[in-house]
């Protein structure tokens, strides 16, 4: 295992029960990667303090909110900065992270109206990540099973 390739990896797509809405839901594609690399799952949701399960949040400008309105920016800039810390201690450079997410999206996330629209951008954490270098993809970028 130890020469094993490792990235991070959303949580919730190796079926960790941290999904805003609670129910677990695998990735068929990422649970295959794990016969052949080392999966580090994190959750920078839960990392920064919010529960499971949570109101839905977006990001709109440069905050996150809840769908009541609620200001959630400082519990998402906080989990992001955990999940860098565990990939500075682990020495990794790449993650595999839940695309569409206020955290984990990666070039498409919701545009903040609670529509289920989408816009062109990255959650909280894959900016900060790929700011420090770590390669950043979705699930949605691995071939299917």
């Amino acid at each position: 295992m130890m020469n094993q390739p490792k990235r991070l990896c959303s949580a919730c797509l190796l079926g960790v029960t941290c999904r805003f809405d609670g129910p677990r839901k695998p990735d068929k594609r990422v649970m295959d990667l794990m016969d052949s690399e080392l999966l580090i799952p994190i959750c920078p949701e839960q990392l920064g303090g919010l529960t499971t399960p949570r109101e839905m949040a977006e990001i709109s400008g440069s905050k996150v909110f809840t769908l009541s309105g609620k200001d959630v920016t400082k519990q998402f800039r906080q989990g992001a900065k955990e999940v860098l810390k565990i990939a500075k201690l682990l020495g990794i450079k790449k993650a595999i992270l839940k695309q569409r997410s206020p955290s984990c999206g990666c070039g498409r996330i919701f545009d903040g109206t609670f529509t289920r629209s989408l816009k062109k951008g990255d959650g909280i954490t894959t900016k900060l990540l790929k700011k420090n270098g770590i390669e950043v993809i979705s699930e949605e970028e691995l071939p299917e099973p």
